[in-house]
């Protein structure tokens, strides 16, 4: 299961999202937004982020205009490492060398086709692990300081 959520410059993106994980039979929550209404996109990061910290979600997927300010919020949450991805090389990468648990995307940035290889890669791209998991655990670290 996933968690995905927008504010409203993501929201367009989102839905081709939706609609692309219901073809492939992947389950999701959607933590919203549910409109192209203005929303803060802090409390929809927050939201996503919560399912995958409280273990409901194994990873997720953010998006606002950019992808930068969603980003930026959820990683401010312990336990998250969200990447901001742009190329299916990121989406690859952020999973196998970083297991990130949230790709953040931009909705005003990114178009659909590439998106749509982009959340493929992420939720398909195993862990490296090995000298990447001491990098990982570095990183996390940083949270208790």
């Amino acid at each position: 299961m996933i968690a995905i959520g927008s504010d409203h410059g993501g929201y367009a993106l989102k839905q081709e999202i939706l609609k692309h994980l219901e073809e492939k039979g992947i389950d999701y929550i959607d933590c919203g937004c549910f409109s192209t209404d203005s929303v803060d996109y802090p409390d929809i990061a927050e939201a996503v982020c919560a399912n995958i910290t409280d273990g409901s979600c194994e990873k997720g997927i953010l998006l606002c205009g950019t992808g930068i300010g969603i980003s930026m919020a959820a990683n401010k949450i312990r336990g998250i490492r969200a990447a901001l991805c742009h190329s299916e090389f990121d989406a690859k990468m952020c999973r196998e060398h970083n297991d990130a648990n949230v790709m953040c995307l931009g909705g005003r940035t990114t178009g659909p086709n590439i998106a749509l290889e982009m959340v493929d890669l992420y939720l398909n791209t195993d862990f490296g692990g090995d000298r990447h998991q001491r990098r990982v655990d570095k990183i996390m670290a940083i949270e208790s300081k």
